[in-house]
């Protein structure tokens, strides 16, 4: 089984945007999973307005990478994979009522977020940005 997501990759000063869903008790990078025939632009555009308020310009969306990896808590054999992209926005981040809270981690905060994220953390650390 595949859930397939896409992601905002949002730094600023060596550290990423991540948001904690309410009921969870562990951060994401903040998007979601594709509705229907979406594209990974009209997806993150969707998902980023609904979890944080704000508007992705998709004109400036660059494709950082798409990682997988499994889950605990999910079947055996079922494989996350995360397509990451940053863009550019427009408005001010506010959690919106499906997120209880945002935080901007560091490398050092990589075992708060699940493992296709850790992959994730791993290529910004190696790439310079996130300190």
């Amino acid at each position: 089984m595949l859930i397939d997501t896409v992601a905002w990759v949002r730094t600023e000063e060596g550290r990423i945007l991540c948001a904690r869903p309410r009921g969870k008790n562990v951060f994401y990078i903040p998007g979601g999973k594709r509705e229907g025939v979406e594209s990974d632009l009209e997806t993150l555009v969707r998902e980023i307005k609904e979890e944080l308020a704000v508007l992705i310009d998709p004109v400036t969306a660059a494709h950082v990478g798409t990682y997988e990896a499994g889950a605990p808590g999910l079947p055996d054999g079922t494989v996350v994979r995360m397509a990451c992209y940053t863009a550019d926005y427009q408005g001010e981040l506010v959690p919106s009522s499906e997120i209880e809270e945002t935080a901007w981690f560091s490398y050092a905060d990589r075992d708060r977020v699940p493992l296709v994220d850790q992959l994730l953390f791993d290529d910004l650390k190696s790439w310079g940005d996130l300190v």
